[in-house]
């Protein structure tokens, strides 16, 4: 399982890459709305921080108005990957991105039959929402084995990437329902680390050493 950081400042980012662990980063319009700069800048200076995919994502829109922005990004750096709506337009708009040899990241989805959609237009990958399941009350863990059992059934190339990570409860929720990559925010991360036997742990090796 990958992990990949949720997020668009650039000093979150280039803390993740110093973690070593990090392979990709996804961004929205809210998280880039947040860094205070322009989504080119943003994206921009991602490419050079990290060395694996970087999630795009168009404005939602009719689909020739995402299927144009989607190319225009594409041509930012060999690792971008177009974020596209579960909608009419954005499944369109995966397709014929797919058919340029774009990749493509399906989010909002939170159903096995969006995912289908979402795989049947050559998507490199769909999002599904854990915490917005969870908030909602539905089996977020249900979600993810669903979407990877019906990929796996039919063949499907599309990996999943476990979105909406609120809480180190739902990184356990992903990676034991299988999904092939979570995207978390850095705080989220840092809490990884954490335990409470772990910290007690330190304390008594502390202590011990002391005796010496």
């Amino acid at each position: 399982m990958e992990l990949f950081v949720d997020t668009a400042i650039v000093e979150e980012i280039k803390k993740a890459k110093e973690l070593g662990i990090v392979k990709g980063v996804t961004t929205n319009p809210s998280l880039i709305a947040k860094s205070g700069r322009s989504v080119k800048d943003v994206i921009n200076e991602i490419t050079t921080l990290i060395d694996g995919p970087i999630s795009a994502e168009v404005d939602e829109s009719d689909a020739e108005t995402m299927i144009k922005q989607g190319i225009e990004y594409s041509k930012m750096h060999k690792n971008i990957v177009i974020k596209l709506p579960l909608t009419q337009d954005g499944i369109k708009a995966c397709k014929a991105l797919t058919e340029q040899n774009i990749k493509t990241n399906v989010t909002l989805v939170f159903s096995p039959a969006q995912a289908l959609l979402a795989m049947e237009a050559g998507a490199t990958y769909v999002s599904p929402f854990l915490g917005r399941m969870d908030d909602a009350g539905f089996d977020a863990k249900k979600l993810i084995r669903d979407i990877c059992e019906v990929r796996d059934y039919y063949g499907y190339s599309t990996q999943t990437i476990a979105a909406s990570i609120r809480n180190v409860e739902h990184m356990n929720i992903a990676m034991l329902a299988g999904s092939d990559i979570a995207t978390v925010p850095l705080k989220i991360i840092e809490k990884m680390y954490e335990h409470p036997l772990t910290t007690q742990g330190l304390k008594i090796f502390a202590a011990d050493s002391k005796k010496k």
